[in-house]
């Protein structure tokens, strides 16, 4: 198949704004030995299955936010 054979018809133009906005992918997650307090773990895991990507999120939520104010 050649490219000018693909129909685009239903896909939207992607412009400069869209790659802006793109959430740049760090990579591959790295596994690591992390102590926290016994309630805090006790909190993560009440939400159930996920909650070390959670706590992943809320870190790196806080890492964005620690940056944005060092600018």
């Amino acid at each position: 198949m050649q490219d000018s054979d693909i129909d685009f018809s239903d896909a939207p133009e992607v412009g400069p704004d869209f790659f802006k906005n793109a959430i740049f992918w760090p990579g591959p997650k790295k596994q690591i030995t992390l102590r926290v307090d016994p309630d805090v773990l006790t909190f993560f895991r009440k939400h159930g299955r996920g909650y070390q990507t959670t706590m992943n999120a809320v870190l790196r939520k806080y890492m964005e936010a620690q940056k944005r104010q060092a600018v």
